[in-house]
């Protein structure tokens, strides 16, 4: 009888089917979780249809796993996509991380599908999808960077050299934590920024909480970025506006609402106590290292300067 071939390993299978978009889809589900088939879309496919052939061939490889919530009202939202087991392998394996539990995917995916802040965490994804459809179908603008919320759970990831290190040993009661962050690139600039995601069930004082904690940071850091506020209607803006305008802050706080159905690149940003709206590469920040890490885009205020 003939000998038998040995079973491809399914790990090495997958890798070989892997494209760059893949790559980076598999990324983003380790990050930051969870997304649906129109936020992937929208995100990385010239076409719905391309997505879903796509995404089954990724399932079929056991790279990504799905699940469907259920509507309250019947019905039942679209697919939803987690990594499977062979997709945390290779993400591990791209980014020189040991191998990981064998029931990491198992795990996560429970952890999300029972996720009771599920929707909060899809409407924060949902900026940065934006940001990347709008990348995707303009050549002068990239989104070179998207942080999760877990990046910034400990106080010492807030702190550079030379603040003040209450910043590292106060605890992380006292300071920010983002729903995410990112570095958004057009025209030639640059802005890095803090998002945070609002589905308006939160009584504004949370909110006015979350500005204090940002004012605090600033005032103890050498650095400061825009705090991007995404609100669920232009009401809740309007009173957010009003309740933090008397405070005097100097952090950059900018609010858009999900009313003006429009990319979040665009002009959509009102800044305190300030009137119009403004494109967000057009927001101000104080970040030396990131000019450096940026060389070649030149922050707003600078250019303002310059002119």
């Amino acid at each position: 009888m003939g000998k038998h071939l040995p079973t491809a390993d399914p790990l090495l299978r997958l890798q070989a089917s892997i494209t760059a978009r893949d790559d980076r889809l598999l990324g983003w589900l380790y990050d930051h979780g969870v997304l649906t088939t129109d936020q992937i879309a929208a995100a990385l496919f010239p076409s719905l249809d391309f997505t879903q052939r796509r995404l089954r061939r990724l399932t079929a490889l056991r790279a990504v796993d799905r699940f469907r919530p259920n509507k309250a009202d019947g019905g039942s939202y679209p697919y939803h996509y987690v990594l499977d087991q062979l997709g945390y392998d290779h993400v591990h394996a791209q980014r020189g991380l040991s191998r990981g539990r064998r029931d990491q995917a198992r795990r996560r995916r429970q952890s999300l599908t029972s996720r009771p802040d599920l929707p909060h965490l899809l409407g924060g994804n949902q900026v940065f999808v934006d940001l990347a459809a709008h990348a995707r179908t303009h050549d002068d603008g990239d989104l070179v960077r998207w942080e999760p919320a877990s990046a910034y759970h400990e106080p010492g990831t807030l702190y550079r050299e030379g603040g003040d290190p209450q910043i590292i040993v106060a605890g992380a009661t006292g300071f920010p934590r983002p729903d995410g962050a990112g570095v958004w690139t057009e025209r030639g600039r640059s802005v890095p920024f803090f998002l945070e995601y609002d589905t308006g069930l939160e009584h504004l004082h949370v909110l006015i909480d979350k500005v204090i904690k940002y004012e605090r940071l600033y005032t103890m850091s050498t650095w400061a970025w825009p705090v991007l506020f995404h609100l669920p209607s232009a009401r809740r803006e309007a009173n957010l506006h009003h309740r933090i305008a008397g405070i005097g802050l100097e952090t950059v706080v900018a609010t858009t609402t999900a009313d003006l159905h429009a990319s979040p690149a665009e002009q959509v940003w009102q800044l305190v106590d300030r009137a119009g709206r403004h494109r967000l590469v057009d927001l101000p920040y104080t970040d030396t290292r990131h000019d450096n890490e940026f060389p070649t885009h030149i922050a707003p205020d600078q250019e303002d300067r310059a002119a």
